[in-house]
């Protein structure tokens, strides 16, 4: 059967042709996208990319309940925070809106989440570093003399139980210096300001039961309890925090409902005024009922998770297999008459837009981590193989991807699942998305992400049903609390430190960055020996390996005390209604409730160490070129006077990684299994294990930024590799064969062990994509990255030209998406250190 025989439509899309080419780099700037007027009102009136405002009612409301319910077992607490805050807090109705929903502030607001700490937020403002400045000249945010006030007068209460202030004690000094309190070896500073995240809830499972029936579910559980029993008494502690926040959200979607009436009685126009009692009537059933229409269930979804969002602040509150949960709604639809297929396309439209909308404050160094605003991470996944092991392609699939087209905005993230019959219509659709140029979407591979996530215990059809959660992480649907993105490791900086007897490479004090560098020359790691010294080249891998270990037994530790901190402070027994198990064991999600249970951490500079270590084998032990100890010293100088040494290991007279070189393609591997050997399969403190991953984001930018040059070719703080992509210096790019050889290089890394995911960014210029030729090309080379069992990639397509004349002109270039690693943001807000390195990655082409 073909895919356009197994769809509802007589086109495979329901209301773009599955072929339609919509341009080649033109991104997001082009106005009125969508082919609904209702959509381009609404866009225009919430694309407000540049700047929010702190909102302290969400902190106000969670307070009040803390100091009532003060002395309560700490999740009852919680709920009862959560309660009073979803009872409690604003909700708003704009015009034109078919959804409702928010963070319970106006759109682009961000709400305070107190429980992970005030100091930090009170303390950038106070040193005006969250207003616009030359510090924070993106995701910056305004705030009221109110809202200073108010936050400021409840600071002292929260004082010793948020997160940040419970975690440190428990921490070692080495543990401390190797972390962002210290010389950032290791970024785990994530789950210190906000919720972990990265998860999604079970949608088949709200869709089935409601919260009505949720909520019955609970009441059956609490009969079979034995309060005798120590164990059941804590169970029973979570149920009553579960009914809690069970009712809070029916009371929240039925406040709504209300709202929605009461508009309704004052509009003059009729047709608006027939939307909103449709939606009051949509509201008020689904607040306890299961959905019954595709307008019922996109509703339901959206609020959903925006209560996970209010609870947790986690990032990456995710949006799961979006064509295959809302498909049976969308069938029925059609076959009812109850609603035409561009009618649900303008919905998943309007409903793109309500992410869109979403808001979340970060600390200034976040920002310079990860450069990119809104509410971050909220990715949606189509494609792939079902459950049965087929593939699951849909209507919905296609449609999907057209609401990006039609909108053009950087959320949701979405991933498309490819796999080796993946239907050519919808690789047509996804390469021609590809070429538009807003980095969207990211490429996900079953045959290499399945067969990963099978080797940490998941059951087939989980592994079949998995989603993508952020950036780049594979996840169980509504079943795993996988802590994904949980630290980020500087492999980069382990090299340094085994090739320097564990001391941090010295650098001048009149370095305009000496603050940032910290005590150089001080031993930072294990005293494992200096390149200076070494008779071999085993030595170097040796003592690479010594100091992996530990510094991974230091973030292991490091992230399994906020783990803990995490179930001890801050539970979430409204996330555990939706998470698969909880329920049933009597147990918070934080605490292990959830069926599968991870830690992922990510390994980046992959690239940097590949060839680093290269440099080193071929130059000092082979050819001889150079002694171990001059090559140190020209590190330590960043080069200077040492001009034709610095040529050479930039040049194609080296190794290189990225080039289909097995020389060096193997040492990129080395470095990596390294790190995965010393992470993987070791206990957490939630019930499960760690699973490694590799990828950067944007904080191979960061990690340059403090760490001083290194024997590959960097100068001091410049970016390291990203992702698993090759090195790209200042003075030259290290791949210089192609795209093929890219793909051969890449996935000779054993990409299923590192089960928290991986990233491979490319960077084409609009002119090798165009027309049918280009675009079959692309397809090619997906279809190749499928087969050799690549697990993920994503594209940015646009020409460094273009890049260059935003950076200049960036009032010209206000919609210009371009990809960053994870996910797409405008380019002219991301920092200039990051736009640096997106203008530097190799550019493309099939010649």
């Amino acid at each position: 059967m073909s895919v356009a025989e197994k769809l509802i439509g007589t086109e495979p899309c329901a209301i773009e042709p599955f072929d339609k080419d919509w341009g080649v780099g033109v991104s997001g700037m082009v106005d009125n996208p969508s082919p609904f007027p209702r959509v381009n009102r609404i866009l225009k009136d919430t694309a407000k990319t540049t700047s929010g405002t702190i909102d302290a009612n969400r902190a106000l409301l969670v307070t009040e309940a803390y100091k009532k319910y003060a002395g309560y077992p700490q999740i009852v607490k919680v709920a009862h925070g959560v309660s009073n805050m979803l009872r409690n807090t604003p909700i708003f109705i704009y015009q034109d809106e078919l959804l409702v929903g928010g963070l319970g502030v106006p759109k682009k607001h961000a709400p305070v989440f107190p429980e992970f700490g005030l100091d930090w937020l009170l303390g950038e403002i106070d040193n005006g570093l969250l207003n616009y400045s030359e510090k924070r000249t993106h995701d910056f945010f305004d705030y009221t003399a109110e809202t200073e006030k108010s936050l400021k007068e409840i600071r002292d209460f929260w004082h010793g139980q948020c997160i940040e202030d419970v975690t440190l004690p428990m921490l070692t000094d080495e543990e401390i210096k190797g972390s962002y309190l210290g010389k950032g070896l290791f970024l785990p500073n994530a789950y210190i300001y906000s919720g972990a995240g990265h998860t999604s809830i079970n949608y088949e499972k709200l869709f089935k039961l409601g919260f009505g029936g949720i909520r019955k579910q609970i009441e059956e559980q609490m009969r079979k309890l034995d309060l005798c029993l120590p164990e059941d008494i804590k169970k029973n502690n979570f149920y009553e925090a579960t009914l809690i926040t069970c009712d809070a959200a029916t009371e929240y979607i039925m406040r709504f409902s209300r709202l929605a009436r009461k508009m309704s009685a004052s509009e003059p126009s009729a047709g608006r005024k027939k939307e909103l009692q449709q939606m009051a009537d949509n509201l008020a059933w689904i607040s306890a009922n299961p959905p019954r229409t595709f307008w019922e269930a996109i509703q339901l979804q959206l609020l959903a998770n925006n209560m996970v969002q209010m609870e947790s602040n986690g990032h990456s509150i995710s949006y799961g297999r979006f064509d295959q949960y809302m498909y049976p709604f969308y069938k029925n639809d059609i076959k009812n008459g109850t609603a035409t297929r561009e009618f649900m396309q303008e919905l998943i439209e309007c409903f793109f837009i309500k992410i869109f909308e979403q808001n979340k404050v970060r600390d200034i160094n976040s920002i310079t981590v990860f450069a990119n605003g809104g509410i971050g991470g909220p990715c949606l996944t189509v494609g792939g193989i079902g459950k049965d092991g087929l593939d699951a392609t849909n209507d919905l699939t296609f449609m999907t991807m057209d609401a990006h087209v039609h909108t053009r905005i950087p959320t949701p993230w979405m991933a498309v699942r490819l796999h080796n019959n993946t239907p050519w219509e919808l690789k047509v659709k996804l390469a021609n998305l590809i070429k538009l140029g807003t980095g969207e979407p990211k490429i996900f591979n079953d045959e290499a992400t399945i067969p990963s996530m099978l080797s940490n215990g998941r059951s087939v059809e989980d592994c079949r049903d998995y989603q993508v959660v952020g950036c780049v992480e594979p996840d169980a649907t509504g079943k795993e609390y996988g802590w994904h993105d949980a630290a980020y490791f500087n492999m980069a900086k382990v090299l340094e430190l085994a090739i320097n007897d564990g001391r941090c490479l010295e650098c001048s004090s009149t370095c305009p960055r000496w603050e940032k560098c910290g005590s150089v020359g001080k031993r930072l790691g294990l005293q494992t020996g200096s390149l200076a010294d070494f008779k071999t080249f085993d030595e170097v891998l040796e003592a690479y390996d010594r100091q992996m270990k530990y510094w991974c037994d230091r973030m292991v530790k490091f992230l399994n005390a906020i783990d803990i901190v995490h179930q001890e402070i801050k539970p979430l027994p409204y996330l555990s209604l939706l998470n698969e198990d909880c329920i049933e064991k009597g147990m918070d999600v934080t605490a292990g409730g959830a069926k599968y249970n991870f830690s992922g951490p990510q390994a980046v500079g992959i690239g940097t160490v590949g060839d680093g270590l290269a440099t080193i084998k071929q130059l000092v032990f082979e050819e001889k070129k150079v002694t171990g100890e001059e090559l140190l010293t020209a590190v330590k100088k960043n080069w200077e006077g040492y001009e034709p040494l610095y040529a050479l290991v930039n040049s194609d007279k080296i190794h290189h990684y990225g080039n289909d070189d097995d020389y060096v393609d193997k040492l990129a591997k080395f470095g990596l299994d390294t790190y995965c050997k010393h992470i993987e399969k070791r206990p957490n403190a939630h019930g499960g294990w760690f699973q490694p991953g590799s990828y950067s984001v944007a904080v191979n930018v960061a990690f340059g930024g403090f760490q001083w040059a290194s024997v590959e070719g960097r100068e001091a703080f410049e970016p390291i590799s990203d992702c698993m992509g090759a090195v790209h210096t200042h003075k030259a790019c290290h791949d210089t064969e192609g795209p093929s050889a890219i793909c051969k290089s890449v996935t000779k890394l054993d990409h299923g062990r590192c089960a928290n995911g991986t990233l491979l960014n490319w960077k084409f210029t609009p002119t090798t994509l165009t027309g049918e030729t280009g675009r079959d090309n692309l397809i090619s080379l997906l279809e190749t990255y499928v087969q050799r069992k690549g697990m993920h990639s994503q594209f940015t397509v646009v020409s460094r030209d273009t890049l260059l004349d935003a950076q200049a002109h960036p009032d010209n270039y206000r919609g210009l998406l371009v990809r960053v690693a994870g996910y797409s943001a405008y380019f002219v807000e991301l920092s200039k250190e990051l736009q640096d390195d997106i203008i530097g990655r190799t550019e493309l082409s099939f010649d």
